[in-house]
Parts: structure tokens; C-alpha cells; sequence
């Protein structure tokens, strides 16, 4: 076991990923601004079920910050990096597109040259389903081009895959980009649908549902996306001997570069998802039905099939058993 540099400690995926190395062996440092996106207080308290584990080291610091960050893979040394960082939210995106040039290109920029300098043995970031934007071609697959994002958040990471492949190509830098399908589950991030409808239903508010229902999404519960991410992390890429220029893969490379997708492998109907969470809080929620938002797409559905080939793992809660973990955590959370 080695020493790992998790960004976004405190997130929502981070924290579960964080535990799941402690719970292997892995000495973690975890790192994370803090910042007030949503509720500071579900952070720390996400934290403190890290830093009171062995093996846990927490540094409080923005990507963004490049003495910062320099000095800390100079001193730390790490072997591998999990880039979880990053300003999410493809709505937020639309009102604050420069939080997203300073965290998710800036930032972004900082970890590459930190593992480029410091010899780092594998570097695998968050990517996201957002990336295949206006594409309607289903499932979606990592062979397919993904040139046309449909929000600013969308575009910050296609253009983290396009850094991290010049990356893997000048320095030979092994990268892995992950691209997360509608992430749910215990210790969720606030402005994330399921917490917005638990929270809403539960004070007796009525819930915005975005095209008028006639959406549907690959949602794809936390655990499967943190061993998608633990087994990937172990596989470092090399090149691929099959890639050739006159037939461009997107999702290999001449260089140690490869893309996945992390995905439950079906496309979900929204109401269905509401529906599931209705009868688990015993109540009817109160709909209040609006058209499509900016930037927003009406489906996703994730190929998982390079996941399945190379290391042998298809994710497959099904969304009433995570529906019921979540709303479980949440009501002992919030004492409810």
C-alpha cells in the first residue's frame, strides 16, 4: 500500500473514497477547500469520520493555489493521485463561469504538473457524463466524439481529458479519466436531485421536476462509482498498440491514456426515480413541472462495456435499494 492524494476529501464522492482506501490500507491525504458551495457543515462532518481513522492526513487548501500546491507534492510525495476536486453543478455553471476556469482548468493544471514533477505513478480524475453533451447517440460510449458540451462545467472537463492526454503524450504521465454517470447515495451533495426532492417532500414543499418529467437518467449509486474508481486506480494505463492516428480512438491513445465510463448501464425514467423515492418516504410529492433548463440534457446512458472488459466490474444497485440507503442516512442525519 502506498501513499494517495485525494482531492475533494470532503465531497461526496471523495469521503467514500477516502474511507474505502483507510479501509484497505492506504495512507490518504485528503484535500479540500471547504468552499461554501453547499452546506460547509455536511463537509466536516464527512471529514471528521475521516481524520479520526489512522492512516488519514486532511490539508485544508485550493487547487487554484500553485505555491500551494506545489509545495505540497514536493513534501508529500505521492504515489498515486485520485483528482476529485472541482467545482460541480452544470446550473451552477451557467450563473458562475469563472469558478469554473479557477478550480477546474486552473486547479486542474496545478495537479498535472504536480504529478509530472514529482514522478507520480498514476493520476485518475473525475470526468462526467455531461462531456457527451449534445450527442443523442445511446448508450453513450467512449469511442464516440464528445465536441459538443452544452455548459461550461461540460467543457472544463472535456478540456481536463485533453490535458491530461497531452500530459500522458509529452511526459508519459499515466492518467485515467472517469466520466460519472448521475452519482446518488448516502452523504450526497445537497443540490443533487435526490436530496432536493428528500428535503422538499419531507417539509411539505412541492418538488421542481425539469421537463416537465420526460427525463431520464443513468443513476448510478455512490459504492459501485468508488469500486469502479479503487479498481481502475490499480490498473495503470499503458499505451494502447492498436491506436492509430488514421483511426483516432477517443478513449485510448498512443500514450498511457485511457477514458471510462462509470455508469449503471440503464437509462432510468425520472418519474420512475421519484416514484421509487415516494413510496419509500410514504408520501406523494407535489410536482411542480417546468421546462428544460439551460445546458441541461433529457438522457443519459452509460456503455460500460471497456469498464466490464478491463477490470472486470459493471456497476448494479438497483435505484430502490439505494434510494432506501439514502433516505435511511438522511433521516438518522438530520434526526428526522
Amino acid at each position: 500500500m502506498g501513499k494517495v492524494l485525494v482531492t475533494g476529501a470532503a465531497g461526496f464522492i471523495g469521503f467514500h473514497l477516502s474511507r474505502r482506501l483507510l479501509e484497505r490500507g492506504e495512507q490518504v491525504v485528503g484535500l479540500d477547500n471547504l468552499n461554501d458551495y453547499y452546506d460547509v457543515t455536511l463537509k466536516q462532518a464527512r471529514l471528521e469520520r475521516l481524520t479520526d481513522q489512522p492512516g488519514f492526513h486532511f490539508v485544508r487548501l485550493d487547487l487554484a493555489d500553485r505555491l500551494g500546491m506545489e509545495t505540497l507534492f514536493r513534501e508529500q510525495r505521492f504515489d498515486r493521485v485520485v483528482n476529485l476536486a472541482g467545482q460541480a453543478g452544470v446550473r451552477y455553471s451557467i450563473q458562475n463561469p469563472l469558478a469554473y476556469v479557477d478550480s477546474n482548468l486552473v486547479g486542474f493544471g496545478h495537479v498535472l504538473e504536480g504529478c509530472r514533477q514529482t514522478g507520480v505513478e498514476h493520476l485518475v480524475f473525475a470526468s462526467s457524463s455531461s462531456v457527451y453533451g449534445a450527442n443523442e447517440s445511446m448508450p453513450f460510449s467512449v469511442h464516440q466524439n464528445v465536441d459538443h458540451p452544452l455548459s461550461l462545467y461540460a467543457a472544463t472537463k472535456k478540456a481536463n481529458e485533453l490535458m491530461a492526454h497531452t500530459y500522458a503524450y509529452l511526459y508519459r504521465l499515466p492518467v485515467t479519466g472517469l466520466r460519472f454517470f448521475t452519482v446518488y447515495g448516502p452523504w450526497g451533495r445537497p443540490d443533487m436531485a435526490l436530496f432536493l426532492f428528500t428535503r422538499a417532500m419531507l417539509a411539505g414543499h412541492p418538488i421542481d421536476v425539469f421537463n416537465h418529467g420526460q427525463m431520464r437518467r443513468d443513476f448510478t449509486y455512490v459504492d459501485d462509482i468508488v469500486e469502479g474508481v479503487v479498481r481502475l486506480l490499480d490498473r495503470i494505463p499503458v499505451p494502447d498498440p492498436e491506436w492509430t492516428g488514421r483511426h483516432p480512438d477517443p478513449a485510448s491513445s498512443l500514450a498511457p491514456y485511457r477514458i471510462y465510463n462509470i455508469g449503471n448501464n440503464q437509462s432510468e425514467e425520472l418519474m420512475a426515480y421519484i416514484t421509487a423515492l415516494e413510496e419509500e418516504l410514504g408520501m406523494t410529492a407535489v410536482k411542480n413541472m417546468l421546462p428544460m433548463q439551460p445546458g441541461d440534457v433529457p438522457a443519459t446512458w452509460a456503455d460500460v462495456e471497456d469498464l466490464v472488459r478491463d477490470v472486470g466490474f459493471a456497476p448494479h444497485t438497483p435505484i430502490r435499494e439505494g434510494i432506501w440507503n439514502f433516505v435511511a442516512w438522511y433521516r438518522d442525519y438530520y434526526r428526522i
